[in-house]
């Protein structure tokens, strides 16, 4: 049985919204994925992969050599009897002829589109993790359901124990906890309040503050304004998965648009998350069952960017300046208290 090769060597929320589409392969055979080796962290423990197989585009893009050693790796396992191609570069394009596969099947707005046997309209009104997942499947395919389109990701017996000892020093492990996520690659989208966003929220939950060492600068300004024993620091410290189990314990999470956004919809918690130059219509909010986003909705150069750039074209930044602290908190708040049902 040769089964199927996902390609996803894209962003790291990017890999995480291409777990429903594995899950769904799964169910018809054997799934391979060649991703980045951050990406493998992200998918490590997945029941429904059989290989990882990493590939380092900063080590392989520029060598043709180190290309060909992937290839090579690739053939050597198995013909794959289709390639599906989520990411979309014409590189992905070609790595999937070379590896054999009989069928290549990617968006038709991709760059690599010409290479494809298969091309799948791209939805831009879908979800992400929609998109990726109708790779699978036809034009006239019903719609998904909720649980078809949820991320999914496997923190190991390992990570639950790292997460067990962090939080045991300063309290006791199921005091309430809302986690913070303050940082994002892209300098626009950092929401520049988390500080007094976690004085307002300490007197009633431990902050976890999530990131990776280069959010440390604004890590260390949340813990010196909470007292101490308030503040779980899970920054520069914890692998991929084990942030995600920590933010698994969290009452809810409040983060930008970023990858601790996906690693909580993977995890199910309840999830604020904060829109400046981007907007949830691009296809990446949360997807939580609970959740709110914040955005400033009446600025015209709104959304300025698909990432987001790191620094406001009008030197303004309006869209996250002015989204105030109170604001968030009252946000937070419907997100931790919803609506009883009658």
């Amino acid at each position: 049985m040769s089964g199927s090769l996902v390609i996803q060597t894209s962003f790291l929320g990017d890999v995480i919204l291409t777990t429903p589409l594995i899950a769904e392969l799964a169910r018809r055979g054997p799934v391979d994925v060649l991703a980045t080796p951050i990406g493998a962290t992200a998918l490590a423990n997945n029941p429904d992969i059989r290989t990882i197989i990493r590939y380092d585009k900063r080590g392989t893009y520029g060598s043709a050599l180190g290309l060909w050693q992937t290839i090579k790796e690739i053939r050597s396992r198995r013909p794959y009897d289709a390639a599906y191609l989520a990411q979309g570069s014409f590189r992905s394009g070609l790595l999937s002829i070379l590896t054999g596969a009989r069928e290549r099947i990617g968006f038709a707005s991709s760059t690599g589109r010409v290479l494809y046997t298969r091309q799948i309209p791209y939805r831009p009104e879908k979800h992400h993790a929609e998109r990726l997942w109708s790779l699978a499947f036809s034009d006239c395919a019903d719609p998904p359901t909720r649980e078809q389109i949820r991320p999914r990701l496997y923190p190991s017996d390992e990570d639950r124990a790292t997460i067990d000892a962090l939080l045991r020093p300063g309290g006791a492990s199921d005091e309430p906890i809302v986690a913070l996520a303050p940082g994002s690659a892209w300098g626009t989208k950092r929401w520049p309040y988390y500080v007094d966003l976690a004085r307002r929220i300490a007197d009633d939950f431990r902050v976890a503050v999530i990131g990776s060492k280069a959010d440390l600068p604004i890590a260390h300004e949340i813990i010196e304004a909470l007292p101490p024993g308030c503040v779980v620091d899970g920054v520069g410290r914890l692998s991929l998965l084990a942030s995600a189990e920590l933010i698994g314990r969290a009452l809810a999470i409040v983060t930008n648009d970023s990858a601790p956004q996906h690693l909580a919809s993977a995890m199910g918690t309840p999830t604020l998350a904060i829109f400046g130059p981007t907007v949830p219509e691009f296809g990446f909010g949360p997807l939580a069952e609970r959740k709110a986003v914040a955005g400033h909705g009446g600025l015209t150069c709104r959304p300025c960017d698909r990432h987001g750039p790191q620094r406001c074209p009008l030197g303004h930044w309006r869209c996250m300046r002015e989204l105030t602290p109170d604001y968030i908190s009252s946000l937070l708040t419907e997100v931790l208290n919803p609506p009883v049902p009658v």
